[in-house]
């Protein structure tokens, strides 16, 4: 196996609190580069001169840059973690499915709850109550439906498990480390979805060792800890 020469970085607040515990449970070596939003909130101008959408997180190992979390998990993963990301055979594709699953659909309709819980705030003040009543029914009408579905089948599949991981297997693979932030999210920002196995999920990651490292790296405190 080659070395790794992995440098992360990290836009405060953001997905790539995967990769930071996903780096930390492999125990791989890892050169943390933290990058702060501007005042909007947008990624910082630094972050495109490693990739030309400047989001996070993105990673270089030597030459190579590779951006989006999924890719950057099974990158990592198959290049140097194999032997502790073993996926179950029984789980093969419970793993598959939940690692495309966790941004394709369950995090797009966080982020649409998230966004019109969030945009009247954008308008003049007078303008606000407006634009929170048609938000207000944007997300009734186009948001809840799904969110209550994606609630119930996160719920269904980890009473599956019985308090194990996504595959079913003794430690976390990639579905963990894609889902995790995924479910952090729907706790925060759509609790009402969140069923029981969802939350003793969400604090079985947060409270690993791994995970409590890769937060202890960080500059300033990480906005996503699910309070006790």
């Amino acid at each position: 196996m080659s070395t790794p020469n992995i440098t992360i970085h990290y836009l405060d607040h953001s997905r790539a609190e995967r990769i930071l515990w996903l780096l930390e449970e492999l125990e791989l070596p890892y050169t943390l580069k933290e990058h702060k939003r501007t005042p909007d909130g947008a990624s910082p101008p630094e972050l495109h001169e490693i990739h030309p959408l400047g989001k996070s997180p993105v990673i270089t190992d030597g030459n190579v840059v590779v951006a989006e979390s999924g890719a950057i998990v099974e990158y990592v993963i198959q290049k140097y973690g194999k032997d502790k990301a073993v996926v179950p055979e029984s789980g093969w594709l419970d793993n598959l499915y939940f690692s495309n699953y966790a941004e394709a659909s369950l995090m797009e309709s966080i982020s649409r709850r998230i966004t019109f819980d969030r945009i009247a705030t954008r308008f003049p003040e007078e303008q606000q109550p407006i634009v929170q009543t048609v938000s207000d029914t944007l997300n009734s009408m186009l948001v809840t439906p799904d969110l209550e579905k994606h609630g119930k089948l996160v719920e269904a599949h980890l009473e599956k498990t019985k308090g194990s991981w996504v595959a079913g297997g003794q430690n976390p693979t990639s579905a963990d480390y894609l889902l995790g932030f995924s479910l952090e999210m729907l706790v925060l920002f759509a609790p009402e979805y969140a069923g029981t196995r969802v939350k003793e999920y969400v604090n079985n990651v947060q409270t690993r060792p791994a995970y409590k490292r890769a937060m202890e790296r960080l500059s300033h405190d990480y906005a996503f800890i699910i309070p006790k």
